[in-house]
């Protein structure tokens, strides 16, 4: 059988197309995720209904055909099977129940306890293990311990992560227990997504460009090591991808310090820039701007075809930058596809 374009690259083979896929390739902007989401009820009944978040899933693949499917779920799944409350405000995004203090990180539950929560996030992977094209690889992931860490301090989402920073500082005891409790359960986490049938892993670091100098050392590329480690140590040749978005100059020597396969790169850094830095190590994946999805035309075309060409002389996962967002026209991403594979 042929092995996947997407293993290919992630064992770094170089390609004359490289394979695709998109973050958030399921999610609002398709006609069809918004009325399973509509039947779904809400967004975290969708993450824990295996049916219709396999559906999800499935969705971007049949309109497209990417390469790859990303199981549909949130990062945020984790701290609620640890204990903490978590929800979504319409129009404004998560909230949780905060940890700032010993006592509240005393209330959490420890790895082991997550399980029950994340049963039908298990069950959707062996859905789309079986659903999916034989062609096209099955990625889980999870969130990246300070990410994730981030939320879970602030209580939602903050466009400087001070109140995570503020913890760092202030009380390093509950701030690296909270770091190493992420850390244990993401691994069981990814660790049963692989045994339910994820062919890849991913960790997002979406946060990881707040952290400079030491504590990105500390807080972002340890706890990726050590994740990368132990799923390695438990699935041989299992694929990591690790995405420290905006790290700038940390991206360099990130394939080495951590042990991951691919660096997936934001569109902070120009192709040429992460080609000549990062690629160098190894896979590379990225890194056209989101926002040509909303505006399409001549522009994407000739963008797509650039950082083609800037990642052709090594393995490369095309991808954009960050997230597609929900104003993006599909159009645009068929135009994407057909541009790349043209």
């Amino acid at each position: 059988m042929t092995q996947k374009t997407i293993l290919k690259a992630l064992a770094g083979e170089t390609q004359a197309v490289p394979p695709i896929w998109m973050m958030r390739q399921a999610g609002r902007y398709l006609p069809e995720y918004r009325a399973t989401r509509a039947q779904a009820g809400d967004f975290l009944k969708l993450c824990y209904n295996p049916d219709l978040a396999a559906e999800v899933t499935l969705q971007p693949i049949r309109r497209f055909g990417f390469d790859a499917a990303i199981l549909f779920a949130d990062i945020l799944l984790v701290p609620q099977a640890l204990g903490a409350d978590l929800w979504f405000v319409t129009g404004e995004g998560p909230r949780l129940s905060t940890i700032t203090t010993a006592d509240d990180f005393a209330k959490l539950g420890g790895k082991d306890d997550i399980h029950d929560t994340l049963g039908p996030v298990y069950e959707t992977v062996r859905i789309l293990a079986r659903e999916l094209p034989r062609e096209t690889t099955l990625i889980g992931f999870a969130g990246a311990p300070w990410t994730v860490a981030t939320y879970m301090i602030a209580g939602r989402g903050t466009p400087d992560q001070g109140p995570a920073h503020a913890l760092r500082m202030g009380n390093v005891a509950v701030f690296d227990a909270l770091i190493d409790r992420i850390t244990e359960a993401t691994i069981e986490y990814l660790d049963m997504q692989v045994q339910a049938g994820a062919e890849v892993v991913k960790i997002f670091d979406s946060w990881a460009g707040s952290l400079k100098g030491e504590a990105f050392e500390k807080y972002a590329v340890a706890p990726a090591a050590k994740i990368t480690a132990e799923l390695k140590r438990r699935h041989p040749g299992l694929p990591i991808i690790g995405f420290p978005r905006e790290a700038g100059e940390g991206y360099i020597g990130f394939h080495a310090k951590t042990g991951v396969d691919c660096v997936a790169l934001d569109n902070s850094i120009t192709p040429e820039w992460g080609a000549a830095n990062v690629q160098k190590d190894g896979c590379v994946q990225g890194n056209l701007a989101s926002s040509h999805m909303v505006t399409g035309g001549q522009a994407l075309v000739d963008e797509v075809l650039h950082v083609r060409a800037a990642f052709s002389k090594g393995a490369h996962i095309f991808n954009l930058g960050h997230g597609i967002t929900p104003d993006a026209d599909p159009d645009n991403v068929a135009l994407m596809i057909e541009a790349l594979r043209a």
